[in-house]
């Protein structure tokens, strides 16, 4: 997987834009641009500085999570010493870095442990995989980005794209981020583009005409597909997965170009992506 494919868009200029897209959503509903008066600054920057640490990216310094929130240096190392007293997150004096401890674990496990969605989802994601020959993987949304929680190779094994849980990919510049984009409320859609259209400079053309073509995918045949965009010899599809009363989900299906052509694609594994994502809804509705 390519840097650019894996560089995530957590910086934040200023508290308004870093709590904007905390109190954007309640219940899966927009509720309008959050500002400091409908959040609590200290909470949303301490979450920030905890989602600066990624798998790629485990060791993190003072100035490193400095440029990577927007959150000033003085408040950064406050907070720094927060978290660690309370154990969040460990302080190497050799290295002067700091990463996630296991209460932050705990926090991730207890969000998805029970949950029915990834353990149905997984058995689905399996089966597809063996039957397809591909790698597929569920994401869910983390502000700018789609972030991976559950991934499943075909057995044997034709890929490995080190695509483990956690592992962040842009949302405006992705295919799931794409799929992800076409599932989300409008006005919560105009918002987050917004953001990514601040972020991107020069981009930002290029990036709303591939949003724009993914989204319309998405509408007419229920997924949209990247042949060698990602990487030269990968091809790649994605399904938006819609469950009542939760955010909503992406599911995707990775292979060699050589093998997932736009014919295959279109005939076989864009329908079929769209029916396991159908058939998993429906599961998770019955044992709900």
């Amino acid at each position: 997987m390519s840097p650019q494919a894996s560089q995530s868009v957590r910086s934040f200029s200023n508290d308004e834009e870093a709590g904007w897209d905390t109190a954007l959503t309640v219940g899966g509903e927009a509720t309008g641009r959050g500002t400091g008066r409908s959040m609590v600054v200290p909470l949303a920057r301490s979450l920030a500085i905890l989602g600066a640490f990624t798998p790629q990216e485990p060791w993190l310094g003072n100035k490193e999570i400095v440029l990577e929130t927007g959150i000033p240096a003085p408040t950064v190392t406050r907070m720094l010493r927060s978290l660690v007293a309370r154990g969040y997150l460990h302080y190497s004096p050799a290295q002067r870095k700091y990463r996630l401890a296991a209460p932050v674990l705990s926090l991730g496990y207890a969000a998805i442990a029970h949950s029915s969605v990834q353990r149905l989802a997984r058995l689905e994601m399996q089966s597809f995989a063996n039957a397809s020959e591909t790698y597929v993987v569920l994401a869910a949304r983390d502000r700018l980005d789609v972030i991976v929680l559950e991934t499943c190779a075909s057995k044997p094994a034709t890929l490995d794209l080190k695509l483990h849980a956690g592992t962040r990919l842009r949302i405006a510049s992705s295919t799931m981020g794409w799929a992800m984009l076409a599932a989300l409320p409008e006005l919560e859609r105009f918002y987050l583009l917004g953001n990514v259209e601040r972020k991107s400079g020069r981009d930002w053309p290029h990036l709303r005409r591939r949003i724009s073509e993914g989204i319309s995918q998405v509408h007419n045949v229920g997924y949209c597909m990247s042949l060698g965009e990602w990487e030269p010899d990968l091809s790649i599809l994605a399904a938006p997965l819609i469950i009542a009363d939760q955010t909503p989900l992406v599911l995707a299906c990775i292979g060699p170009s050589a093998r997932i052509g736009r014919a295959r694609v279109e005939r076989e594994l864009g329908p079929r992506l769209v029916a396991a994502a159908q058939h998993l809804q429906e599961k998770v509705l019955f044992n709900d």
